[in-house]
């Protein structure tokens, strides 16, 4: 594997393997402590290569190959590095993938290039989509005990079920997601919108990628619930499932 290439970002390295290829270009956003080259981001980029499509990635701060500490970042820093990869990497039109917290980040994505004029975006693939993980997800469910480590710590930790080491939310990473927050009425993408979800998922429950759903009034929605998926959706049969999506979004185009 060749290695990737690196842009500055307000003082961090981030990590990019752009492949060039025919328009519209497809473009993953991972989740949180993942890296980009998991199952599925690597699954996309072989498709990508045998169809001869543009295909962009890259590890947020604190992530993978990436530069900088994993508690030192928030929604609006991991934002602020795609959105500078998104501008510096692709040409046309694109198709933005997200994964768990890739689609939070897709979603604000999309929302600041509108307002920048950038009309680019001209589809959306998000799997098991947690936007607003943290007010939604994160802080209803705090213990006593994990309230006085962020207010006295500044951070909590809790297991992880795919990693030795334990997740890590920090009161800035929390504070910051308030800040970010896109489910607090309609969600205007302009392109069309498939998600799929696992109904197996114990970390992003089904009922939140409904709630999403109900907020996309405006836009053409598909939502493909996946009866024994889990949060990774990582499988070989997710992962067919995964290519056909991203196959059909792209053929779509504009």
């Amino acid at each position: 594997m060749t290695a990737p290439a690196f842009l500055d970002v307000d003082g961090s390295s981030i990590a990019v393997r752009h492949m060039a290829g025919s328009a519209p270009g497809v473009v993953w956003l991972g989740g949180y402590k993942s890296d980009m080259l998991g199952t599925k981001a690597e699954t996309l980029a072989d498709w990508a290569g045998k169809e001869g499509r543009a295909f962009l990635r890259h590890d947020y701060s604190g992530h993978g190959e990436s530069g900088g500490a994993f508690a030192d970042g928030t929604i609006s820093k991991w934002l602020s590095q795609s959105l500078a990869v998104f501008r510096h990497f692709t040409q046309g039109d694109q198709i933005l993938v997200g994964s768990s917290m890739g689609a939070w980040i897709a979603l604000r994505m999309v929302q600041e290039l509108r307002k920048a004029g950038d009309t680019s975006v001209v589809g959306l693939v998000l799997l098991a989509p947690a936007p607003d993980f943290t007010a939604e997800l994160v802080e209803p469910a705090l213990t006593e005990a994990q309230k006085r480590d962020l207010a006295g710590k500044g951070y909590f930790e809790e297991p992880s079920d795919y990693s030795a080491e334990p997740y890590i939310y920090t009161r800035a990473l929390i504070e910051d997601g308030r800040d970010n927050l896109v489910m607090t009425g309609p969600i205007d993408t302009h392109c069309p919108v498939h998600i799929l979800q696992g109904l197996a998922d114990a970390d992003v429950p089904a009922s939140h990628a409904l709630k999403l759903v109900s907020l996309l009034p405006a836009d053409d929605v598909t939502l493909s619930l996946i009866p024994d998926g889990d949060h990774r959706l990582s499988r070989p049969q997710d992962l067919d499932m995964l290519v056909r999506v991203v196959g059909d979004m792209v053929g779509r185009g504009r």
